[in-house]
């Protein structure tokens, strides 16, 4: 596995999603690829906290356009995660393979609580990432002048976007009403 792809498509795919992200913050324990690559957009500021529910009740209401989450989700982390989320925010956290389905189901009914728009999608090296929005589509709102505009990257670009979006059969059928799209 290519160390690049993970935090490439963990970043990049929020951020070229959300219309004019600010304020990213990164919940994880090692953040520091996250980190560099949230810098390779310009005027965006990162925020980092550990893994940890205590540290995420920390964080400032509505504080976040876009916050990147590696400690899972429960009802109580989808709860601060939609506290500190602007209006218009949006998220992006690791969760269950997709052959979890009851995990996966329950994960996505708490975050239907919340947002309008809930998607995996394939992080490019066997893993998938949880989308969810209150406002952006993450294909149909492609920012594809971020996308095509960013520099020094090995993995993501414009096209991998909405193709990492793309699911087989056998997962639309088994998520079929719990999705959002």
């Amino acid at each position: 596995m290519k160390p690049f792809i993970y935090p490439e498509m963990m970043v990049h795919v929020p951020l070229c999603t959300h219309k004019d992200p600010k304020n990213i913050l990164l919940i994880s324990d090692n953040a520091d690829a996250m980190a560099a690559e949230v810098q390779k957009h310009q005027d965006m500021s990162v925020s980092v906290i550990g893994c940890s529910l205590d540290a995420l009740r920390n964080v400032a209401d509505k504080s976040a356009d876009v916050v990147i989450n590696e400690m899972g989700c429960d009802a109580a982390v989808a709860a601060h995660i939609n506290r500190v989320l602007k209006e218009e925010g949006l998220v992006v956290t690791t969760h269950p393979s997709l052959d979890k389905v009851e995990e996966n189901k329950n994960l996505m009914q708490v975050m239907g609580n919340y947002f309008k728009i809930i998607m995996p999608y394939n992080l490019g090296n066997g893993a998938t990432a949880l989308l969810t929005s209150k406002a952006y589509h993450p294909t149909a709102d492609l920012i594809l002048h971020r996308a095509d505009m960013l520099d020094n990257l090995s993995y993501y670009n414009c096209d991998i976007h909405p193709a990492a979006f793309a699911m087989g059969n056998y997962i639309r059928k088994e998520y079929l009403g719990i999705t959002k799209n």
